[in-house]
C-alpha cells in the first residue's frame, strides 16, 4: 500500500500546484490546469520547499 501526503494545494495562474510525498518517490509536485490536465515531471524533491519551488518555476516559466 502506498500512503501519499500532501504538503500544500496552491491556485496560481488559473491553475493548481499539488506538493505531495510519497516513500517510492520521495517529494514531487503536479500542475492541474482549468481544464483538469495534470502536468509535471518524475523528478525527486528532497524537500517539499525544494519540489513547491520547481512548481512555482513551472507554472512561471513554462515548465
Amino acid at each position: 500500500m502506498t500512503t501519499t501526503k500532501i504538503y500544500s494545494l496552491i491556485c496560481i495562474n488559473n491553475s493548481i500546484l499539488v506538493v505531495f510525498y510519497t516513500q517510492a518517490h520521495c517529494w514531487q509536485f503536479r500542475i492541474i490546469n482549468d481544464d483538469g490536465a495534470v502536468f509535471g515531471e518524475q523528478k525527486l524533491y528532497y524537500t517539499p520547499l525544494a519540489a513547491l519551488t520547481a512548481g512555482r518555476d513551472w507554472i512561471c516559466f513554462g515548465g
